[in-house]
């Protein structure tokens, strides 16, 4: 039904990649969303009132907020589609991020509601009424939310939405909850053991490590959490391939929403090197950056000397000594400066972020080595963190 309709509603709908087509699939889906989520809280609530259950009524309920939710991802994709202006020049693309935190919260707020009804339930049982109505709509319920849940999560992997994604973990969790639900009914009918209550109490657990997950997919972004590892490769592989370029280090990659991404860094280049061929050059990897992985990038030039036999010979010993403390140490931008009595060492140590000693101690660490390689080196350092 959502490729019938985007192929009514949404122009150029194979495209993904159009600025254009990314926040019609958003909106589609959330307007159908609405509209499923609306009939099936029309059903379950009749369902609920008839059979005198608290667990379809609560179902109903989180069918509701679901309702809800879907307006909240339609308006997020509108807000966060709107066009850079002066008080944001990046968009407004984070406003898609923050409709998910908000879907997430409404699950949480949900499971919160539901778990003190069905403690309530638990102390003082009633055993609900069974009838083939009911149980024909939780099982039709089951089956639309399975179909939401894949195109959510279908169209959410297509366009890299996380609001989707937390909106197919929400569907997942409905059918996780209302098949609960529907075998508890039955327990119920057949057995006499009125499980409502309990039935309610595990749906709530359901429904709150659903909005945890959805919760922690949207913080991170907002955060500032690491890029993709596949797209730091792709960076990499793309910026090297171009002779000329001897190394690239500084990479920052700035999330300002789904399909507004910023990055920036450092690439080395011969210090002996035509200054006009290699600006040339970091112009052109600027814009093969651009429309290879739809970003905008700065790339500085580091100058490094690559034919002066001292840099590399010292190079090397400092390379050497930093293996030998620890081999995930990693240096860049090396260069000398000579005095008459002394040799200035300047360059970057990269370190994990976790790394066991602190910037201070592994910077004492690292002259005290030189240093008894020769006292007349000097070393200036600045420590990076990955």
């Amino acid at each position: 039904m959502i490729q019938l309709l985007a192929r009514m509603f949404i122009k150029d709908y194979a495209d993904p990649e159009n600025p254009k087509v990314r926040p019609a699939y958003g909106m589609l889906c959330g307007a159908v969303g609405i509209v499923l989520n609306l009939l099936l809280f029309g059903g379950k609530f009749a369902a609920g009132i008839l059979s005198g259950s608290i667990a379809i009524t609560a179902d109903a309920l989180n069918n509701l907020s679901d309702a809800g939710s879907s307006i909240v991802t339609l308006l997020g994709f509108k807000l966060a589609s709107q066009k850079p202006d002066s008080n944001h020049p990046f968009g407004h693309g984070r406003l898609e991020y923050i409709s998910g935190l908000v879907v997430a919260f409404l699950i949480l707020l949900m499971a919160f509601e539901l778990f003190t009804d069905s403690v309530g339930k638990i102390l003082h049982p009633e055993k609900p009424e069974f009838s083939v109505l009911a149980a024909a709509i939780l099982l039709a319920s089951i089956l639309v939310k399975c179909y939401m849940a894949v195109y959510n999560r279908r169209i959410g992997k297509r366009i890299q939405s996380v609001a989707m994604t937390a909106a197919a973990i929400d569907s997942i969790s409905d059918v996780c909850a209302t098949a609960i639900v529907l075998v508890c009914l039955l327990i119920s009918h057949y057995t006499g053991f009125v499980a409502d209550g309990y039935c309610g109490l595990a749906m709530a657990v359901f429904i709150c490590i659903a909005g945890i997950n959805a919760a922690r997919d949207t913080i991170g972004p907002l955060l500032g959490q690491a890029p993709d590892p596949a797209f730091v490769q792709r960076v990499n592989d793309i910026v090297l391939s171009h002779k000329g370029i001897l190394g690239i280090h500084d990479l920052m990659v700035h999330n300002y929403g789904p399909g507004r991404v910023h990055i920036s860094l450092h690439a080395e280049v011969p210090a002996d090197g035509d200054i006009l061929e290699l600006h040339d050059l970091v112009d052109l990897i600027e814009h093969e950056l651009h429309t290879t992985l739809n970003c905008s990038a700065v790339i500085h030039m580091d100058p490094v000397c690559v034919n002066d036999p001292e840099t590399d010979r010292l190079r090397s010993l400092v390379s050497e000594v930093l293996a030998g403390i620890d081999p995930c140490i990693t240096m860049h931008d090396f260069r000398i400066v000579k005095g008459p009595t002394h040799t200035n060492l300047i360059f970057d140590v990269v370190a994990p972020y976790d790394y066991k000693l602190s910037d201070s101690a592994l910077t004492e660490i690292i002259t005290y080595k030189l240093k008894s390689q020769n006292p007349g080196f000097c070393p200036v350092i600045e420590v990076d963190k990955i």
